[in-house]
């Protein structure tokens, strides 16, 4: 199985901390991470690992301290590319669902690599595209699917 990260996700994996309350979010999403990585294929599809260079850099990441981040979590995790097809099928979420353009992209990314789940703190819960479903696993309640992955805890 493979799990796709969104760049907010991504963000709290690799520590930014804009409120109190991130504390808590970069701890949990550090442990989710850790515990999916023992059993499933995580993906960083490449416009998150974009989205990420650009919150780090606001956070005050120099350049190339943001780039060594995305150099960390491209290699410790696969990633997607986004292509003319990528785009196009983008373009069509967001004619028949509304979406923002980049996350209707990372969404098909992410269905073009085979994931099955999307994390992420911002889109939709629960939508589903391709064979993909968004997650947020900041949720209170925590999805059945992504509870069957980490052994019914969350």
């Amino acid at each position: 199985m493979r799990v796709a990260l969104d760049s907010d996700i991504l963000a709290y994996l690799a520590g930014v901390s804009r409120s109190a309350q991130d504390d808590d979010k970069i701890a949990k999403v550090r442990a989710l991470v850790s515990r999916l990585a023992e059993s499933v294929s995580i993906v960083a599809p490449a416009q998150t690992l974009g989205e990420l260079f650009v919150v780090l850099r606001r956070s005050g990441a120099t350049a190339n301290e943001a780039r060594e981040v995305l150099l960390e979590f491209a290699e410790a995790f696969g990633t997607s590319a986004s292509e003319t097809r990528t785009a196009l099928s983008a373009a069509d979420l967001v004619i028949d669902h509304k979406l923002q353009f980049w996350d209707a992209l990372i969404l098909t990314a992410a269905a073009d690599a085979g994931c099955t789940l999307l994390l992420s703190e911002d889109m939709q819960h629960g939508f589903v595209t391709r064979g993909l479903t968004v997650i947020n696993p900041l949720a209170d309640d925590t999805h059945p699917r992504l509870s069957a992955l980490i052994g019914g805890s969350g």
